[in-house]
């Protein structure tokens, strides 16, 4: 029976070997460095295949030199080759969700259409005699998607669009937390938080950033650091090379990417750890659990553009930007105005009749 022919190229094996080698070296270069040590040291890579030193004395060192080169170049490859199948795979979503998008614009545009030519508007009688259009069939459609021609040039006029929606988010939250009680803290510095004696941190969407303080020269070897998708553990060794009582050991709040979080120490009195969260779409409370939390209400988004969004969620922020400055003039709103248009169409539909009483609820 043949022996059975490990593939390395994908192997994942030694993968815990290398990190750890990783942190320990602190760069590329130094890392290599080890790598070619061991080769030189206890091998005889580098003098080249058998009898391949007798023709000339380098000989041996220019065939290891080729050989590196080789199994760089086809590790090269296989990268580029993976990055272009990830680009054509990202350009393909990219367009099948405009194309949805489109289409589903058309649809509504369509619809619209055909129900504006069937349907005229229609203002009932109130309990009280006068004119109530709060219920209007009209104004609940356009309010599903509202005409963006008027509300984006308000907005444009308020905002430019490199400005940042935070405003709208913050407004968005503000009425949330009155619904559950008045809370006058102030956001939480680097939308994280500090836990006393052990560390403190802060958070993108993306990633979480804690520091930890370290005894002056403090290096790599005098630490204890493991990291998993749902653990962290965090000690100092003592002099006889043994741990000391973590700094921290407990579960994570929520995994992480392992292979995309890393630490290091800086200024050789504080490790810093960046971890890199699963789902990059939600806010932590805290770091581990156990921990104390922050309030997520209070949360700051990181800035956006106008420009990056999407043509229906651009829309909505529009609107609701455009219905903000309204409020901040006393003038009314998109949703009021509309009403208020209506009922001045029908007015002038019918003159004979008395709208003296006539409300907008």
């Amino acid at each position: 029976m043949a022996p059975t022919t490990t593939n390395y190229l994908d192997d994942d094996r030694f993968d815990g070997l290398y990190l750890n080698v990783a942190n320990q070296t602190q760069g590329i270069e130094p890392l290599l460095d080890t790598v070619f040590s061991f080769l030189r040291r206890k091998s005889d890579f580098f003098a080249g295949p058998p009898g391949s030193s007798n023709a000339q004395d380098d000989a041996g060192t220019e065939a290891a030199i080729a050989k590196v080169n080789e199994v760089l170049k086809k590790h090269a490859d296989i990268y580029l080759r993976d990055k272009r199948r990830k680009d054509e795979i990202e350009l393909e979503k990219k367009k099948k969700k405009e194309k949805e998008t489109q289409q589903r614009r058309n649809e509504e545009e369509a619809s619209k259409k055909k129900k504006a030519g069937q349907e005229e508007d229609v203002i009932e009688l109130g309990e009280d005699g006068g004119f109530d259009i709060s219920n209007d069939r009209s104004t609940t459609e356009n309010d599903k998607d509202p005409k963006p021609s008027d509300v984006t040039e308000a907005a444009r006029q308020s905002m430019d669009e490199s400005s940042s929606v935070k405003a709208t988010a913050d407004e968005a939250g503000g009425e949330k937390g009155n619904d559950e009680g008045e809370d006058d803290s102030p956001p939480p510095l680097g939308n994280g938080g500090t836990v006393p004696g052990k560390y403190t941190w802060t958070q993108t969407l993306a990633e979480l950033t804690v520091t930890i303080p370290l005894p002056p020269n403090t290096r790599a070897k005098d630490l204890n650091v493991v990291m998993s998708k749902k653990h962290l553990k965090v000690s100092l060794k003592n002099n006889n090379n043994h741990e000391n009582a973590p700094q921290i050991n407990a579960p994570l709040t929520k995994p992480i990417i392992l292979d995309d979080s890393f630490w290091t120490i800086e200024d050789s009195n504080r490790l810093v750890l960046t971890l890199q969260k699963s789902n990059q779409m939600e806010w932590w409370d805290a770091v581990c659990q156990g921990d104390p939390t922050i309030n997520l209400q209070k949360i700051v988004p990181e800035n956006s553009n106008l420009s990056d969004l999407d043509g229906e969620t651009r829309q909505t922020v529009e609107k609701m930007m455009y219905d903000q400055r309204q409020k901040a003039l006393g003038l009314p709103t998109a949703e009021e105005q509309k009403k208020l248009d209506i009922l001045e169409k029908f007015k002038a539909a019918h003159p004979e009749m008395d709208f003296s009483n006539a409300k907008i609820s």
